[in-house]
């Protein structure tokens, strides 16, 4: 049975600044009402950071790879200084107890390096941070918010930086931990792209899997919706680094939604629409810049019939390139050189978007 919950997840991009925190405090103050529950990324660039000094570590030492986050930290401690003195003075401790705990991992790392449960660890400290201090600024501004660690909501096996969520117990941790706190009239903040093993060891979903953490709560509490908040207006036709008139996708299938992302669409993981497709639960994605902009719609097949592009993708590894054109009832896959993708991508969203009219 759906409930009134609305998932509402913040993408690295969404809070990079003291000006992105401001806009995502309004963005929830007006879902107040939708009773939300708050999903966070790291900082932009911090989790790439934080990955950076564990695989130099052998070569920094543990000492100087976190003196090269220190900037990070600062980017933090900016944000929070719109906040009262004595949330201020919270988040100056959690950073200064993030640096300790982090050089302790660091000396870990150094010790055994390569090891993929330090990795995680490590990884981990972008999200809990950014969704610490989002807390704060969401209190800042008169909302309940609550800060929850994911590690007690998202259960997962061992299989450290690309864990695979348990989901029965997933639910059942999330359901607990979450929705007492939305009876009583809080918002649950949490970070994405984290959980725990049974064990209590921090794990990871892999990369840019927050959008996934989104949507694993979102089935697991039954919201109504998950919104997905980033830099863009919504699902674009193409990649807009690489085409500049690029159109906003309104509405598109799971299906379709799933193919894209599984050829690298910017703004979906891969994993992100699996759990909310039995349950029905639709998924938007928004631009946090925007935030009047109606974006795109990712729900059940759509009414028109077969045929029609509604938008290409692209996706380079290594030596190799898939571009491929999705539509409802529609997909074709082609390779092609990797130094091609760019002029042939631009070629097709002429041919079929442009030209079109």
């Amino acid at each position: 049975m759906t409930t009134h919950i609305t998932v509402l997840k913040f993408g690295g991009t969404s809070i990079q600044d003291a000006a992105a925190f401001e806009r995502v405090a309004q963005i929830v103050k007006a879902k107040k009402k939708s009773a939300p529950i708050v999903v966070a990324s790291a900082m932009s660039g911090v989790t790439d950071a934080l990955i950076a000094g564990f695989r130099a570590v052998s070569t920094h030492g543990p000492g100087e790879s976190l003196r090269r986050l220190d900037q990070h930290f600062q980017r933090h401690l900016l944000v929070g200084r719109s906040l009262s003195a004595a949330r201020f003075e919270q988040l100056r401790r959690l950073i200064q107890s993030t640096r300790v705990e982090l050089l302790e991992l660091l000396e870990r790392a150094a010790a055994s390096p390569g090891s993929d449960q330090l990795h995680d660890a490590i990884a981990s400290h972008g999200e809990r941070l950014a969704a610490n201090l989002l807390t704060s600024i969401l209190e800042e501004h008169k909302l309940p918010a609550h800060y929850v660690d994911a590690r007690r909501c998202i259960i997962t096996n061992d299989r450290f930086g690309n864990a695979e969520p348990a989901l029965d117990e997933v639910r059942q941790r999330t359901r607990a931990e979450l929705l007492p706190l939305v009876k009583a009239k809080r918002i649950p903040v949490l970070g994405g792209f984290i959980g725990a093993t049974r064990d209590g060891l921090t794990t990871t979903l892999g990369r840019g899997s927050s959008d996934y953490s989104a949507t694993l709560i979102g089935a697991a509490v039954h919201a109504r919706a998950v919104e997905i908040w980033t830099d863009v207006d919504g699902i674009q036709t193409a990649d807009p680094r690489l085409v500049e008139s690029t159109r906003t996708v309104p509405h598109i299938s799971y299906t379709e939604a799933a193919q894209l992302a599984k050829l690298g669409a910017r703004v979906m993981h891969p994993k992100m629409i699996d759990p909310v497709v039995e349950a029905r639960i639709p998924i938007r994605i928004l631009n946090s810049q925007a935030p009047q902009q109606p974006g795109t719609l990712i729900s059940g097949e759509p009414l028109q019939s077969i045929g029609g592009v509604k938008a290409i993708a692209h996706k380079v590894a290594g030596q190799s390139a898939i571009v491929g054109c999705i539509g409802h009832g529609l997909r074709i896959n082609f390779r092609v050189e990797p130094d091609s993708v760019g002029a042939i991508v631009r070629q097709l969203h002429a041919a079929i978007f442009e030209h079109a009219g």
